[in-house]
């Protein structure tokens, strides 16, 4: 995954209010929280993003409204980025929210016998890959697990770990808060 990419991933994610950290960064790419966390650096001091982090949600947000400038994807992106973050107004670059940001699927394997909750993962199944288990894309980690949790079926994450270690952490949160 390219640099670009992760930051326009990020911007999206402090644009939204969703908190992320370098864990979360790290996690999402396949990258170290060290790297994620020079990606936030690189998002603060070279394109003078008003980045902080709040401890009790304990993620980043954007302390004013930013855009990105406008950055063209192509094989030699990091020949142009230093260049694009050195020009002061960032005002005459900046491209609309729809047309920069994007957003890159997180993907899963589950495994169900159930056909019903097939049907209920159908807006989510991109293929299926071997008997009873299908491979998902989704974009909100949160409504996913959301549509996991109210599944009336048996399943199975087979994975990524991390999905799995939140959909567990949710269900014991919420029989501790219901016993």
């Amino acid at each position: 995954m390219s640099p670009n990419t992760r930051i326009q991933w990020l911007h999206k994610k402090l644009t939204s209010n969703s908190y992320p950290n370098s864990h979360r960064i790290a996690e999402r790419f396949g990258i170290s929280p060290r790297q994620a966390q020079r990606d936030l650096d690189f998002l603060r001091k070279n394109l003078h993003a008003p980045i902080a982090y709040d401890s009790q949600r304990r993620g980043f947000y954007y302390t004013e409204k930013f855009t990105l400038p406008l950055l063209l994807s192509s094989d030699n992106d990091d020949l142009y980025i230093p260049e694009i973050a050195s020009i002061a107004n960032t005002e005459e670059l900046a491209a609309s929210e729809s047309i920069i940001q994007m957003q890159i699927p997180y993907s899963a394997t589950l495994e169900t016998s159930n056909k019903l909750a097939v049907m209920e993962l159908t807006p989510y199944i991109k293929e299926k890959c071997g008997k009873e288990r299908y491979t998902c894309e989704f974009h909100s980690t949160e409504k996913f697990i959301g549509m996991l949790i109210a599944l009336e079926a048996d399943f199975r994450v087979i994975e990524p770990d991390w999905l799995r270690e939140r959909l567990v952490h949710s269900a014991r949160r919420i029989l501790k808060n219901h016993n």
